[in-house]
């Protein structure tokens, strides 16, 4: 008998959010699965680690299931270093994060707490993929994209991810049907234009409120922008080496 794979679920909304909670339901029809999440909200984190305070991660249930569940107090990057080196006794067969409120498309894969816990897994060697709905709302309704989450995630078990890569995958806040199909894109070209509102507390001392507006620079139809404004699920393999491999040639040209 076939041994099921064990599935590793994280996410930066925090343990007890409606998009985990879903994503979690979709990954027991699959395998066995372990979840280790934030025990409270850390959307915008990047891949901080918590390098100078503790770090508590206890057992706890937040629905009934088969799986097990870890609350962390960390972030999503720690939460992925608890489990492989301090709650599983083996290396998972894919770590999936999410299921995101709200998107994580273009630059946004920098900011994101849900895709950096993937790219944490792809650096330990974990096949992995980053979900986010396009729905910013608690209660956003998941059920419409809980069949494309299940395929792409037995899609990665069956073929695997090239050395180096993990999927972040966008889903556009439609209905199922709606829906077009996923399409392998690119990141588009795009970045946030910064605006920090300027306010006083009832004591007088200063505070700012962050805003902006995304700036979309990028006017190709291979993009993930483009596939989420046309009624597609985007789907972009990132990869965590970081170098710029194009402009080592150019370098090497310089007076060192």
């Amino acid at each position: 008998m076939r041994e099921k794979p064990l599935i590793l679920v994280t996410n930066d909304d925090g343990i007890t959010a409606p998009g985990i909670r879903m994503l979690i339901k979709i990954m027991n029809t699959i395998g066995d699965v372990v979840v280790v999440a934030p025990d409270n909200p850390q959307s915008g984190m990047g891949h901080a680690i918590t390098v100078n305070n503790v770090l508590h991660c206890d057992p706890t249930t937040v629905d009934d299931g088969p799986q097990l569940e870890y609350s962390c107090s960390g972030t999503p990057a720690d939460c992925v270093k608890m489990a492989k080196n301090e709650i599983l006794n083996k290396t998972p067969d894919l770590c999936v994060s999410g299921i995101n409120h709200g998107a994580n498309s273009s630059i946004n894969v920098i900011y994101s707490g849900t895709m950096s816990a993937a790219v944490e897994a792809g650096i330990e060697g974990i096949p992995a993929i980053g979900f986010s709905l396009l729905d910013y709302e608690w209660n956003a309704n998941f059920n419409e994209c809980k069949e494309f989450v299940k395929k792409i995630a037995l899609n990665v078990l069956l073929n695997g991810l090239p050395d180096g890569v993990v999927l972040n995958v966008n889903i556009p806040n439609l209905k199922k049907e709606e829906i077009k199909g996923v399409k392998v894109c690119r990141q588009a070209n795009g970045n946030w234009k910064e605006d920090f509102d300027k306010r006083k507390s009832p004591f007088g001392k200063e505070y700012y409120w962050l805003s902006g507006e995304f700036v979309n620079k990028d006017k190709g139809q291979d993009t993930d922008i483009w596939a989420l404004e046309n009624g597609y699920i985007s789907l972009v393999p990132v990869q965590f080496d970081m170098t710029a491999h194009h402009a080592i040639q150019k370098l090497n040209t310089w007076d060192l």
